[in-house]
């Protein structure tokens, strides 16, 4: 039994560009193309796919590159503050444990 890698095989932009434009240009399908140059078929269908959300082509709902990287980084910085905030509250049941998380309500 093989396991599939952790470790996924990472392409420059330039690379992606380029195996695109080869499936748009050379006539053949998606699956003969990535055999050409040495990737999965499904990775190549996923690029393609991308490019044409990119270009405003992409199904309903599809997001953008630039869509999907804000979306990353909204949810990193998001993630960030949850873990700040929950630092503070600790931090301030520490300092004042007879206010058990009042928050100041009321006063």
């Amino acid at each position: 039994m093989s396991k599939k890698s952790n470790m996924s095989k990472r392409y420059t932009a330039e690379f992606k560009r380029d195996a695109v434009a080869l499936v748009h240009s050379s006539g053949k399908t998606v699956t003969e193309v990535a055999r050409e140059i040495g990737v999965s078929p499904e990775g190549l269908r996923n690029w393609v796919n991308q490019d044409r959300a990119d270009r405003g082509q992409g199904p309903a709902g599809a997001l953008t590159s630039d869509e999907k990287e804000e979306l990353r980084r909204l949810r990193r910085e998001n993630r960030e503050q949850q873990q700040t905030i929950e630092v503070l509250k600790k931090a301030a049941a520490f300092v004042c444990p007879e206010r058990k998380g009042a928050a100041g309500v009321g006063r």
